[in-house]
């Protein structure tokens, strides 16, 4: 399973049976590899012994990891000073292998390190583009992290509306020109919206088919990874290799749907393909959007969440006014209704993603505070919850 992950998708793998003697004898027969990963269930004194023979094989260029079956610190510490670079106890699971990987190889070796944060509404027209904007904006505003938006609805994308933005070159040129980009034609290409916000628009034509290939695609996420810490990907209602492949590629997934049977239905199937997908069967983010719309009678969040066995990350209610006043103005909702609900839950699922904690100066201290300080409890002051505000 490691091997399909995409922070090894440009490291060439060779794998084989044998264990330290296989090993020593392929590099006594070819190129030295330039990182050797030996299994074996030798005992201690043994491993040592193999671990010199190993270093010796593989010469000064190459690095070796070990994984055994000794769970004894002492052998890690005497296998460090035997020249191997790395010993991982067994089992091991995808992710601790990749970042052994990754630690020892050095980050120039492994995929960039930036995060693919993609979107994808279940049903078209329930606010998965809105929620990939605000969402964005959310994380740049409040981890000071550069972020870039990307716009994969080629033909009816709305980023440059939210971001009241007018482009004249973005995604397509990028796609076009993914063999050769580079980060001096990548910044050619990225409309800056914040100091922190940029976005790679999509074109908005219909006067041409888009048949965007999977490598393309692929090239232009990485090109940007290398260069900002979160990737966005606003992907279009439509199901072709391009959306599969950047799902599969994405480091989290947020698949938003209204509280109906058509999103339920497509929902599922949405996440059980991304269970299966995932190397380690990690789930998406749900979002319930646009929960009690008027009218409407809802799926409750409780039948929905147990049909897909995931608790919603959001459940996000109607508000057309707020929601269509951004809109018109080509604003986030954090900048027209600053207290909103919304607003806030776009700013707890950015802090979701990205595995942060959220910033000090955004926690709004109790209002026993500072009583409590001159009582000299400043310290569980501090961790005191605020009261709800609503």
């Amino acid at each position: 399973m490691a091997a399909a992950d995409r922070r090894l998708a440009k490291v060439g793998l060779d794998i084989g049976i044998g264990g330290v003697d296989a090993a020593i004898a392929q590099c006594a027969t070819g190129p030295a590899p330039d990182l050797l990963v030996v299994e074996t269930t030798l005992s201690r004194a043994q491993m040592l012994a193999e671990a010199d023979r190993l270093v010796e094989c593989t010469g000064p260029a190459a690095k070796v990891i070990m994984i055994g079956h000794v769970n004894d610190v002492a052998l890690y510490r005497a296998l460090m000073q035997h020249g191997v670079r790395d010993y991982l106890l067994a089992p091991v699971s995808p992710d601790d292998f990749v970042a052994s990987v990754a630690d020892v190889l050095g980050s120039s070796d492994i995929d960039p390190a930036g995060s693919i944060l993609a979107f994808m509404g279940a049903k078209g027209g329930v606010g998965s583009s809105t929620l990939c904007h605000n969402v964005a904006w959310a994380i740049s505003e409040m981890l000071d992290a550069d972020v870039v938006v990307a716009d994969l609805d080629l033909a009816f994308g709305t980023a440059g509306l939210d971001f009241n933005q007018d482009p004249l070159r973005g995604m397509a040129e990028a796609l076009q020109a993914a063999e050769r980009l580079d980060e001096g034609l990548l910044d050619q290409l990225l409309t800056r919206c914040s100091q922190h916000l940029s976005l790679l628009a999509a074109p908005l034509t219909l006067d041409r088919d888009w048949a965007v290939s999977t490598q393309a695609c692929t090239a232009v996420l990485d090109m940007l990874r290398q260069h900002v810490r979160f990737v966005a990907v606003d992907l279009p209602h439509t199901w072709t290799p391009m959306v599969k492949r950047a799902l599969l590629q994405a480091d989290e997934i947020v698949v938003t749907a209204a509280p109906d049977l058509a999103n339920l239905r497509n929902a599922k199937n949405l996440v059980d393909l991304m269970r299966s997908a995932h190397p380690d069967g990690k789930a998406p983010h749900l979002v319930i959007n646009m929960a009690g719309t008027p009218g409407r009678p809802d799926v409750s969040v409780k039948e929905f969440s147990g049909a897909l066995d995931l608790a919603p990350a959001q459940v996000i209610a109607f508000d057309g006014e707020t929601f269509g006043l951004a809109a018109n103005n080509g604003q986030m909702i954090e900048e027209v209704a600053r207290t909103a609900r919304a607003a806030q839950q776009f700013r707890a699922l950015g802090l979701a993603l990205t595995h942060c904690a959220q910033p000090e100066e955004e926690r709004k201290p109790s209002p026993l505070a500072p009583i409590l300080a001159r009582l000299g409890l400043p310290r569980f002051a501090r961790r005191l919850k605020p009261f709800s505000t609503g």
